[in-house]
């Protein structure tokens, strides 16, 4: 995505790029925001799944999206415009294939306890697995290289911006770990399916939006 082509976080967020202006904290902040909503979601999803909230999985997550949140922006800051041809061409594909394999994953997951109980075992949460919170983490962060590139064309103060970004992501992730398992806590399976499509949802707005069909 290139910011003459936005996705829907980064049309959000450049809208309230101007050029020859110092940007504000409250503009930061709300770009942030903008930013900040498909993880939002993911982390809904993963609330969903989740029969009683796990802090150390909550904040594992919160921490992963605010610091992949933080460093997209800063990488394409840095980068600038070089190689913003390339990452435009695929970052819409990579986000959907991501977000569709972990969203399958969960599906799968569920189908699997359903075939085969485990009988006269107490139910409890999976362990989340690093890897899936850093494809998470990076399929919702993509947005935000974008962004970052815009700000060396304007001359955001970069440190300022990521480290907003990154504390903006990281409070909403975490309410959205909570606000998902208070949905989800009593119907675990029946949820754990509802987050898997949702990310596939997710997944397939950012392709077609990117793809110009929405």
């Amino acid at each position: 995505m290139s910011p003459e082509n936005p996705g829907t976080n980064s049309a959000l967020s450049l809208l309230i790029l101007r050029k020859g202006k110092e940007m504000s904290i409250v503009e930061l902040f709300l770009i942030g925001v903008g930013l900040a909503m498909d993880a939002f979601a993911v982390s809904i999803c993963k609330g969903l799944a989740m029969t009683k909230i796990n802090k150390k999985q909550l904040i594992t997550l919160a921490v992963a999206f605010g610091g992949f949140q933080a460093l997209m922006p800063a990488i394409g800051y840095f980068l600038g415009n070089a190689f913003i041809s390339y990452i435009e061409a695929i970052d819409h594909w990579v986000a959907f294939i991501l977000l569709a394999y972990v969203g399958g994953k969960m599906i799968w997951e569920v189908i699997e306890d359903i075939r085969h109980p485990q009988e006269g075992e107490e139910e409890k949460d999976q362990p989340l697995p690093l890897t899936e919170v850093l494809v998470l983490a990076i399929a919702t962060s993509i947005d935000a290289f974008a962004v970052g590139i815009s700000f060396s064309i304007y001359g955001v103060n970069i440190a300022l911006a990521a480290a907003i970004i990154g504390i903006v992501t990281f409070i909403i992730s975490a309410a959205g770990v909570g606000i998902g398992n208070v949905f989800g806590s009593k119907y675990k399976n029946k949820a754990e399916i509802a987050g898997g499509v949702i990310l596939i949802c997710i997944g397939l707005r950012i392709l077609l939006v990117d793809l110009g069909v929405l």
